[in-house]
């Protein structure tokens, strides 16, 4: 199957909320397009053979941070939004000059690390982000006098945000930029032989990746209205590494098919959450033994097939 045979399909399912009409369907579609930016910023990281564990950790920080920014200081919702994806890319930059000198399992742990230290920073301090007990009262984002209230207004802003970074993602992987992170991944020293500085190119995608990260955070502040830490926990990097694994890293189009694959999921298993892990499991194996390359590979195998 054609690349634009795939869009065609992406399409068509982007379409199936509006044809069933069902408000729990438009929040899957919603949750499912907040998902996108946020694996796209994993595939990232993946595209210059680091694995980062502090995806979920930059999206709290641009969620805790736009709803902050929007609830105690009054920055209008747009606003805030652009500021905690920021706030979320400049620590990526800060810290990156330290974790990105590391790589391999030890840079994943020293992630995973992180991660779990800026959780921990969400659940204890009580007065500025709620703890555990949440922080309630998020206002609704708000866009050219609009105000969006409705699964399907979400559904909407989500996919226009997830089309852009897909965009510019994609324009950078046909780039000279995608020769560089090829470089980086497979042979580092081919990439600085060529003039490129391997450490400020990989400090530069981590703050990239984070921004992203950060923007899937605001815009989930905004439509649940709600945060937790526990939704910014190790699970949604599972998710996210489930997410990349199952679509195909290889190309970006790989983590919008897996999270359009794996977000409603959950929902399909209602009845069988508790093997929810062991079918995620199970799904990796399969595809990591018979399909490498995840479902981008599988479908324009299918057709070549047919």
């Amino acid at each position: 199957m054609k690349t634009r045979y795939i869009y065609l399909l992406v399409a068509i399912l982007a379409l199936v909320p509006w044809f069933l009409g069902n408000r729990y369907i438009f929040h899957l579609a919603a949750m499912v397009t907040i998902m996108i930016p946020l694996a796209l910023s994993m595939n990232l990281m993946l595209k210059i053979g680091q694995l980062s564990i502090a995806q979920p950790a930059f999206m709290g920080i641009g969620a805790y941070g736009s709803a902050l920014l929007a609830m105690r200081l009054g920055f209008p919702p747009v606003l805030a939004l652009l500021c905690g994806a920021v706030l979320a890319g400049i620590l990526a930059a800060l810290v990156g000059p330290l974790f990105l000198r590391i790589k391999g399992v030890y840079f994943v742990l020293l992630t995973y690390a992180f991660g779990e230290i800026i959780n921990l920073i969400f659940q204890e301090w009580t007065s500025l982000f709620g703890g555990n007990n949440g922080l309630y009262g998020i206002p609704k984002f708000t866009i050219l006098g609009l105000r969006l209230t409705q699964p399907q207004h979400y559904f909407i802003f989500g996919l226009v945000l997830s089309l852009i970074v897909y965009w510019l993602m994609r324009r950078a992987e046909r780039s000279d930029i995608g020769a560089i992170f090829q470089a980086l991944n497979e042979d580092e020293m081919l990439s600085r032989s060529i003039g490129s500085n391997a450490l400020s190119w990989r400090i530069g995608t981590f703050a990239v990746s984070a921004f992203v990260a950060g923007l899937s955070g605001g815009l989930y502040a905004f439509y649940i209205s709600f945060l937790s830490p526990e939704a910014f926990g190790f699970m949604l990097s599972v998710d996210l590494i489930v997410i990349n694994a199952i679509g195909g890293v290889a190309t970006v189009l790989g983590p919008v098919l897996g999270a359009i694959f794996i977000v409603p999921l959950p929902e399909v298993l209602r009845d069988a959450r508790e093997y929810q892990l062991l079918i995620y499991g199970v799904c990796l194996v399969v595809f990591l033994i018979f399909f490498r390359q995840g479902l981008v590979a599988l479908l324009q195998r299918g057709k070549a097939d047919a």
